[in-house]
């Protein structure tokens, strides 16, 4: 058309051509030719020339939307006639007759053309005149007349559009170009969303209720829809994974409404054309498309979409040995679109919805199938599926797949766009079902107060077909209020929805409600259902054709009395040419019919189905003791165990509910012989609690076990837990390996402490740490500071981070000896691409330029989703930091937070990190330098990188960094060469002068720079010392609180421990009992003092209002929560806070120590000083709410004295 055009332009007007070969004008040349050998037949055979014809067809065009002429003709001898004619000419017997032939066939073309024209423009002027209800009526009216068209003359008049399409638009009338296109593609646009509405617009939960129905936007409850993760497979049993997800604390995450799905989202390039949504079977996928259909169909939502094609692969399924063109496809499900007479899409904006990928039976291949672009071009269903979502055919069209978690791998990465997860409902979407669910508010109030109360019905009810389920049993149950005890476990809801739908069976049958509910007929439907439920469990299938049901010994004529009897458990589902689907209403369902008919076998026959031979246990029977139903438990714990992902899970807390008494009560005579007592289930609760304390059991299966536990009414085990909890006396020293079980399922169940995971509220040990690794896999942020932890620890912390479900984003391990090993291991798990953390602190963790090695190969690896890294408090030294630097210029690295606090670092560190400013690539925004010796000519050099138009850097710390007036000046030039970025600039703890001073405050005025904070307090030449040196202070020893045991000396610099009690007055800040005092000085801000001791004393930090009068620990510096402390002695060194003690290793016990306390960051540190050089000995961290104060315990025989700096 293009071309057409082109030659327009330089052409006049009536001398346009058609001579081009597309496809449209092809057909257009074909149809005139048809029309020319008519008129050429109606002069008759013998003319020699043909005279004047009509000057066109009549027809009726004030009743058509660009209706073509009728070129049909009954007379197919005329054309065979004309083709002789034209073969004569065309062989050469006169060249005069030729011209003269040619020039009349031409004459009668022109008057077709404009013929057809003019018909064309006043049904067109006629159709931008016309509303669109008037459109589609006029459309209707010549429906059948256009079904008269070949396809060839739907190609012309779809061409002629095009071209005043195009015209329209060079005459710069794109609003009637967008008018036109819109209104020509209205009828059937809207007979498409009549539809569809039709077809959507009632929601039949779980099944169809006949005559019941529910209108879906009544009822329709917004689901949680997040963006993120992978079409990675997730093979782990569903029930697990919403368990997991029921783990996870709220926490901000990209959500998506149903409407929004193919909208880029912030931070995405491009736009979004195929989007896959991952979710549990039941989690409501089907319910979203379904959604998405209704609120386009009603003109609610995305209006830009010309044409919307829900697909089910159900339905795909039954095609998949025949051939169809994508054309033909869409005409085969949607035939609005062929009586539209639409045969091409790509100027369409098309969706379409593939839903139930896990259900595929069509082999998609990817790799190996052939390539195809040609929507008109017959294949096979896979083929045209294949090439559709990889974008070979029809790539203009965006694609909508849904998919349960453990076939979402079936389409490659590089083929979806954007992968989405449907969490299903969240803790108030639940209630908001309910509540629409049961207008009597009371009754939903209960309904929900009972649900909250039973942790697995809780989690459960994130699955809407579970709401559903749930609410249905307890509509039911609620009805006669004669104070029936309401469900509290899964096997016992699931009993009673089958006892319902039975109940329903009766009343459909005629019968009474006191009629039996278990009739021979209904037995045997159950009994069948059992069976196909079991042995395609089996075999991983959801829904089954015919052939699977023929398989199971299933009559088909029977499979559809059942599905229409108990409607709400199985259902028949018809495709295309009455092919029959059944399936039932949820994995769950299934689960449990499987679990009733293995139970049902066992007793009634005493086979175990779940033995590798199950014909030996029949044999076993005739010759042995009836077999007892704990080996049929035992032999299911065992096959559950061994189910790499669950898959058993909740078929065996089913089979193990089935066993109770009081479940079988409520299927009394559908279970003839009941099969088990108490003495059996105690056997089994004794095997499951064997199986507990296995240490090769995860986390998953030992969780399972604890439910499974619940489903045999045995919570003792948990109880106990509970209740140490809640007193506040849980001693995990003492714990056995099932109670250290029965604490993870608790932690994990109650979702307790999962936000902020604090291991020292348990126990502050590796071991501790190692037990409760799952509760860290679960939570969002892990506190393992100052918990003794070493590369043990590390190697087990990097498999979370390496674990596809970890949901770890934070990791404090500050104050560990983890040393280079341990953060090489702990990179392994940064290196992985499921790792998501985002905040790792490894301050104080014996860190050396080796570690920084091990941590720049994480940073250069993947897209590294690390954003702040604590590194203070190591001795990285310069080329530490050069390493980490070659880190940080990676375009897979996007660290925003680099700590870098007293690490020995020189100006040869502040050039590599001047280097990383100045990086096109480099992400940082926040560097803290402080409390390192880098000097003014370091300062020079990191503002070589400030100054980088690149740098985006908006705080940096150089407190406490040697910086003078000359550092200022260096400052002050970058940040007028850049003034764009930095907001906050901390040069506490220096020695500015007054004219640095003046400089940065001058610069803090102007209005080109960003720079809203500027401190430079606690300044000074005393700040020049090297080292913490530069916070030396004073200390003086308060007299008002020595113990009569202490004696100062040395002009009140030492304190000694002597015999005899010292003459003090008394004095109620005195310490009564114990041989301590503190210092008048108190603390607020920055401070470092170095003391000598000899004997056993304890230097410590206080607050003023610890206890003075009372006997025992409470007074003792380090065993309350009012001080902190550090033991020396010659045996070595320990720290103590609340009376938790850690012993710290050391080479060399120095008679020297000094302390260094920031109030402001919350640490207190004590080192062992040695030769001029400090060796950290430990760091504590705390919130310091009031000023601190100087302390110390002697012992008997021992002194301490004051340093002099």
């Amino acid at each position: 058309m293009n071309q057409i055009m082109d030659s327009e332009e330089e052409a006049p007007p009536s001398k346009i051509t058609i001579c081009e070969e597309h496809d449209g004008q092809r057909s257009l040349k074909r149809s005139i030719y048809k029309k020319s050998q008519r008129r050429v037949h109606q002069q008759g055979p013998d003319s020699a020339s043909p005279g004047p014809g009509p000057s066109c067809v009549s027809m009726k065009s004030d009743q058509s939307i660009g209706r073509l002429i009728d070129f049909k003709d009954g007379q197919k001898h005329g054309e065979l006639i004309v083709d002789q004619q034209r073969t004569e000419v065309l062989s050469g017997q006169s060249v005069q007759w030729h011209r003269a032939d040619l020039d009349s066939i031409f004459k009668l073309l022109e008057e077709n053309i404009i013929c057809f024209v003019k018909n064309e423009l006043k049904n067109i002027q006629k159709v931008l005149g016309t509303d669109h209800t008037k459109v589609s009526e006029s459309w209707e009216e010549d429906r059948d007349l256009l079904d008269g068209e070949d396809e060839e003359q739907r190609r012309s008049r779809e061409a002629f559009l095009k071209i005043t399409d195009n015209f329209l638009r060079r005459m710069k009338q794109e609003k009637l170009a967008d008018c036109l296109q819109r209104k020509t593609r209205a009828p059937s646009e809207r007979k498409l969303k009549s539809n569809l509405k039709k077809k959507f617009q009632y929601l039949f939960e779980g099944v169809a209720k006949a005559g019941n129905p529910t209108l879906l936007n009544e009822i329709f409850t917004e689901l949680y829809i997040t963006e993120g993760g992978t079409g990675e497979v997730n093979e782990e049993h569903e029930v697990r994974q919403i368990e997991k997800a029921s783990w996870k604390p709220d926490r901000p995450e990209t959500t998506i409404r149903q409407e929004d799905i193919f909208k880029a989202t912030a931070g995405r390039n491009g736009p979004i054309r195929r989007v896959m949504t991952k979710g549990v079977a039941g989690i409501g996928k089907t319910v979203l498309t379904q959604k998405f259909t209704l609120d386009w169909a009603e003109d609610k939502t995305n209006q830009d979409i010309q044409f919307m094609f829900p697909f089910t692969f159900r339905e795909l399924n039954v095609l998949k040995e025949k051939k169809y063109s994508l054309v033909e496809l869409i005409h085969h499900f949607f035939t609005e679109t062929k009586e539209a007479g639409i045969c091409r899409f790509e100027d369409f904006r098309v969706v379409f919805i593939f839903d139930g990928l896990d259900e595929c039976r069509l082999p998609l291949d990817f790799h190996n199938t052939e390539i195809l672009t040609d929507v008109t071009a017959s294949t096979s269903v896979d083929v045209l599926l294949t090439n559709l979502i990889k974008g070979n055919l029809l790539p203009s069209a965006r694609l909508w797949i849904t998919t349960r978690p453990a076939a979402a791998n079936q389409i490659p990465p590089d083929c979806v766009d954007m992968v989405t997860e449907v969490r299903g409902f969240t803790d108030p979407q639940k209630d908001d079902y309910f509540r629409k669910r049961f207008r009597d508010e009371e009754q939903a109030k209960r309904i929900i107060s009972h649900i909250q109360t039973s942790r697995s019905l809780h989690i459960m009810c994130h699955i809407p077909v579970f709401c559903w389920i749930t609410a249905t049993v307890l509509e039911n149950m609620l009805k006669p209020r004669d104070g029936e005890e309401l469900p509290k476990t899964l096997t016992e809801m699931y009993i009673h929805f089958l006892v319902v739908q039975s109940k329903v069976k009766v009343k459909y049958d005629g019968g009474a409600e006191t009629d039996p509910l278990w009739s021979p007929e209904n037995r045997m439907m159950v009994e069948s259902l059992g069976k196909l439920a079991f042995e395609q469990l089996q075999k991983g299938n959801l829904i089954f054709y015919e052939s699977d049901l023929t398989e199971c010994g299933i009559d088909i004529t029977a499979a559809s009395v059942y599905s229409g009897v108990f409607t709400q458990i199985f259902k028949e589902e018809r495709g295309l040419y009455q092919d029959k689907v059944f399936c039932f209403v949820h994995l769950s369902v299934q689960e449990f019919l499987a679990a009733l008919h293995v139970h049902l076998t066992f007793i009634t026959s005493g086979t175990n189905l779940l033995s590798e031979d199950p014909t030996m246990s029949q044999w076993s029977r005739l010759f042995r003791n009836k077999p007892e139903l704990n080996h049929l438990h035992q032999s299911a714990v065992d096959k559950a165990l061994l189910s790499p992902n669950g898959h058993l899970d909740l078929f065996l807390r089913f089979l193990l509910g089935l066993s109770m008494k009081t479940n079988q009560k409520l299927l009394r005579s559908l279970l003839t012989q009941t099969g088990s007592g108490s003495r059996t289930n105690q056997k089994t609760v004794k095997y499951i609690k064997m199986m507990i304390i296995n240490e090769n059991l995860s986390a998953e299966r030992s969780i399972n076990l604890f439910h499974c536990l619940n489903e045999l009414n045995h919570c003792a085990l948990v109880k106990e837990i509970q209740e140490s909890l809640r007193s506040g006396h849980l001693s995990t020293k003492t714990l056995s390996r099932a109670q250290w079980s029965a604490l993870v399922f608790i932690l994990l169940s109650s979702g307790k402490d999962l936000e902020d995971f604090d291991l020292k509220k348990y126990s502050a040990s590796e071991e501790a740490l190692l037990k409760l690794v799952p509760v860290v896999k679960a939570s969002n942020k892990a506190l393992l500071s100052d918990c003794n932890l070493s590369e043990r620890s590390c190697e087990a912390l990097s498999s979370v981070l390496n674990s596809l479900s970890s949901t770890l984003r934070h990791l404090d391990l500050g104050n560990n000896d983890l040393q280079d090993s341990g953060v090489k291991l702990l990179s392994d798990g940064l290196k992985s691409p499921h790792c998501s953390l985002e905040t790792l602190s490894l301050s104080g963790c014996l860190v050396t330029e080796e570690g920084c090695s091990s941590l720049t190969s994480a940073l250069n690896s993947n897209p590294s989703p690390l954003k702040i890294l604590d590194l203070s408090n190591n001795n990285l030294q310069d080329s530490g930091v050069k390493l980490l630097c070659d880190g940080l210029k990676s375009p897979h690295c996007s660290l925003e937070t680099l700590r870098l606090s007293d690490c020995n670092l020189s100006e040869r560190s502040c050039e590599a990190l001047s280097s990383v400013l100045s990086s096109l690539s480099s992400t940082l925004r926040h560097v803290d330098l402080s409390n390192n010796d880098l000097q003014d000519s370091g300062v020079k050099l990191f503002c070589d990188g400030l100054k980088s138009p690149h740098c985006s850097l908006e705080t940096l710390s150089l407190s406490g960094c040697l910086v003078t007036e000359e550092g200022c000046s260096s400052l002050t030039s970058a940040l007028n060469s850049n003034p764009s970025h930095l907001r906050e600039l901390d040069l506490s703890y220096n020695h500015p002068g007054d004219s640095g001073k003046k400089l940065l405050s001058a610069g803090l005025k102007s209005p080109r720079w960003r720079l809203d904070t500027l401190r430079m307090d606690h300044a000074g030449e005393q700040r020049l010392k090297p080292g913490l040196r530069k916070y030396s202070c004073e200390l003086e020893p308060d007299t008002n609180t020595m113990n009569r045991k202490l004696q100062l000396s040395d002009d009140n610099r030492k304190v000694t421990n002597v015999t005899e009690d010292q003459s003090y007055p008394d004095h109620p800040d005195r310490f009564k009992f114990c041989p301590q005092l503190l210092c008048r000085t108190d603390l607020t801000g920055r401070c470092y003092w170095e003391v000598e001791w000899r004997g056993n004393v304890n230097i410590s930090l206080s607050y003023r209002g610890i206890k003075r009068k009372v006997k025992g620990f409470d007074c003792l510096f380090g065993n309350n929560d009012q001080s902190w402390s550090l033991s020396c002695s010659d045996g070595g060194y320990s720290v103590c806070h609340c009376r938790t003690t850690i012993f710290i290793r050391s080479h060399y016990v120095s008679p020297r120590v000094s302390v260094y306390v920031d109030c402001p960051a919350g640490t207190l540190s004590f080192y062992s000083v040695s030769s001029d050089s400090l060796i950290h000995l430990h760091t504590f961290r705390a919130t310091f709410s009031e000023p601190v104060y100087p302390g110390f315990y002697i012992w008997p025989g021992s002194s301490v004295s004051l340093c002099s700096l």
